[in-house]
């Protein structure tokens, strides 16, 4: 069994060309073509050189006619792979695909804390340090304000329905949406996906790139389906008709789907 990092063989077979190298690039090649079982993990991660793209048609061309037992690994889609190789791994005949939707175990098998949840910017936000008698407020605006902290508060220990926290800017609203959201990531919760809105419609945006890894639909699903989402600033969006939308498709889900959910909005 020969397992091996695309990026990483690609690099070994280039490092053959170096004057001291102690095994030719025809050595080497043969090596990884004719090994009894290959594992290639991380498939797309390499650097999309023509070069690259040339050895690894190569490589899996042969192994593909001669039928050598093949393992693969991917995060990139079907369709994003280069046409020739696309066309070996599309083969039904030859090619098992099985897609694993898991979330990644890297963060603790927690799909909430993916690169978009900027949670850990608020970690020192909680109900502890959250302060209700402030010099500003008058008796009756504590009063107001300790009876929204423990409303709060209940939704953190069970999540239902949708909490909107509306208000001027600094007044605490989304010291609260972070306190919902860390306790809520603690224990065996731990399922709290923390947003702030105008880096979500970043994020979608990102996923057209052609340099992305994770695609629309699968980033947008991973929002959509969050176990608690909180919206952070709703109404700081560029107001454009492709934003709008986005933001409809994700909240109409989750209120048809009955998903609990916080918003923080400036907007009254």
């Amino acid at each position: 069994v020969l397992f091996q990092l695309v990026p990483d063989l690609l690099d070994h077979l280039r490092a053959t060309f170096a004057p001291n190298s102690e095994t030719t690039y025809d050595e080497l090649f043969e090596q990884v073509r004719e090994t009894p079982l290959l594992i290639l993990d991380d498939l797309g991660a390499q650097s999309a050189s023509p070069w690259a793209q040339e050895k690894l048609f190569q490589l899996l061309n042969h192994r593909y006619i001669a039928r050598l037992p093949t393992v693969i690994t991917t995060n990139q889609r079907l369709d994003s792979i280069e046409p020739r190789l696309r066309s070996r791994l599309s083969d039904v005949h030859l090619v098992t695909q099985m897609f694993i939707t898991a979330p990644d175990f890297r963060v603790g098998g927690n799909p909430a804390q993916s690169d978009l949840s900027t949670l850990n910017l608020h970690k020192e936000q909680h109900f502890e340090t959250f302060t209700v008698n402030r010099s500003d407020l008058n008796a009756q605006e504590k009063m107001g304000l300790k009876e929204i902290v423990k409303v709060c508060q209940e939704f953190a220990q069970e999540p239902k329905g949708w909490l909107v926290l509306a208000g001027e800017y600094g007044c605490g609203k989304t010291h609260l949406a972070a306190a919902i959201a860390n306790q809520r990531s603690q224990g065996i919760h731990n399922s709290a996906m923390f947003v702030v809105v105008p880096d979500l419609l970043d994020y979608l945006r990102a996923a057209f790139s052609p340099d992305s890894s994770l695609p629309y639909d699968r980033r947008f699903d991973q929002i959509k389906n969050a176990p608690l989402l909180i919206l952070d600033d709703l109404g700081t969006e560029s107001a454009t008709p492709w934003a709008r939308e986005k933001l409809f498709q994700l909240l109409n889900h989750r209120y048809n789907a009955l998903l609990p959910t916080v918003i923080t909005t400036s907007d009254h």
